[in-house]
């Protein structure tokens, strides 16, 4: 029998991202609620998963929290109203499709992010496109790459500046299980030993697994935050597909 499904919280939580009965509505003239009303936070250092059927919402609530989508009521963002100046230069962003120049290079992709951001990082290009597996390339123009290299370009170049906060919609949709294996080890480096904050949007349940924490979501609405582990003991399933199929029957969704 499936257990009451309980927010993750920790009292002792630094949290980078905060959300207060936050809504979300797209369109001026006619308005359309995509999150009605939501309250999580993400802890700072960690790696959560934002997971949910395609269509639910996710982009929305990452376009929001970094800035780029008007909300009603409160989202905090490292200390700051999201879309606040002061985050400009602190969070990464990486779309579901690759945002690169596909007539530039690697490296010239990497140095022209690098000269719009605020903080004088250029010396760190060189180290990005080591790290990320993309030296034999690095001058290779993009358009020329596979879609997995793209995938890693756009990611270098959010990484510019060292963000504090990175925020990656499906980052590994349509890699092969390879290059997507490589992408969440990087992920999980970035947290584990430089402090990075990840929220990484995805589709594919077991993606969780990876991840300190969870936000599932369901048409809008946030059906349940917790570890992994904790969504599987809660659910009394093996599986995080499974554990979804049955908090969607317990809420009768």
């Amino acid at each position: 029998m499936l257990s009451q499904f309980k927010a993750y919280e920790d009292e002792t939580m630094d949290a980078a991202i905060e959300a207060q009965d936050l809504g979300i509505s797209r369109g001026r003239i006619k308005a359309n609620t995509v999150i009605p009303h939501m309250t999580f936070s993400v802890e700072t250092g960690s790696v959560t998963g934002l997971l949910g059927p395609s269509g639910c919402g996710k982009t929305t609530l990452m376009r929001a929290i970094i800035g780029v989508q008007r909300y009603q009521n409160t989202l905090t963002v490292l200390g700051n109203p999201a879309g606040s100046r002061r985050n400009l230069g602190h969070i990464g962003y990486v779309t579901q499709q690759a945002s690169i120049y596909p007539n530039l290079s690697v490296k010239a992709n990497l140095d022209y992010f690098a000269a719009l951001n605020p903080v004088k990082i250029k010396d760190q290009v060189d180290a990005i496109i080591d790290v990320l597996g993309l030296a034999a390339v690095a001058h290779r123009p993009a358009a020329q790459l596979s879609g997995g290299q793209r995938g890693r370009v756009s990611l270098g170049c959010a990484l510019v500046g060292k963000p504090e906060l990175l925020v990656l919609d499906e980052p590994t949709v349509g890699l092969d299980p390879v290059t997507r294996d490589d992408i969440w080890t990087y992920l999980r480096q970035l947290s584990d030993t430089e402090g990075t904050t990840l929220l990484v949007s995805s589709h594919v349940m077991d993606e969780a697994l990876r991840c300190d924490a969870v936000l599932l979501m369901r048409e809008g609405a946030l059906l349940a935050h917790d570890t992994p582990a904790g969504l599987l003991r809660t659910a009394g399933t093996e599986t995080l597909d499974d554990a979804f199929l049955a908090l969607i029957k317990a809420q009768g969704k």
